[in-house]
């Protein structure tokens, strides 16, 4: 049975080590989480989680980024990075921290995600790259890849501008 939960720092060995197997041995997406979790815009409880018998088997984290426009600034969040146990992928562990991610970012009155991933993963929870294409990838040209889910429908109707990651993403 597994369990969604926020991490608490019984974990972060873990959570690297999720993080570090499931992108092929590179530490950079563990570093990541390591310098999010170290910055002033790291949100404990959208950092979960995956257990399966005590033994941490996945990570999502959200984080605070800013889309930058030519009205302001508006607040979003960015999914990343989400990993699964090279073991344990392919038997629905990342479908549902995304699912309960999701549920959690609502509660706490988010309104815009974006992720940088799969093509074929993260439109099942309603990300599009349609809806995207209007806000410029800080990461060059990120195709279909880049794409945005709206918690509240019409939050991102019209908007153009550019997503502003947190200082932590620019060593990835």
């Amino acid at each position: 049975m597994i369990i969604i939960r926020p991490e608490t720092p019984d974990d972060y060995a873990a959570i690297y080590e999720v993080n570090q197997l499931a992108f092929d041995g590179s530490d950079a997406e563990p570093q990541l989480v390591e310098a999010i979790r170290q910055s002033a815009e790291f949100i404990p409880e959208l950092s979960l989680v995956a257990e399966e018998d005590g033994r941490v088997v996945g990570h999502i984290l959200f984080s605070p980024i800013t889309l930058a426009t030519e009205a302001g600034s508006i607040p979003a969040l960015a999914l990343a990075p989400m990993a699964v146990l090279p073991e344990y992928q392919k038997h629905g562990i990342g479908t549902t921290l995304v699912r309960y991610g999701l549920e959690k970012c609502k509660r706490l009155n988010h309104r815009i995600i974006v992720v940088l991933g799969h093509p074929s993963f993260y439109p099942r929870f309603g990300f599009s790259a349609d809806l995207a294409r209007p806000l410029a990838c800080p990461f060059g040209d990120c195709g279909e890849a880049w794409m945005a889910l709206e918690l509240v429908p019409g939050t991102l109707d019209g908007v153009i501008g550019k997503a502003v990651f947190p200082k932590a993403f620019e060593n990835v």
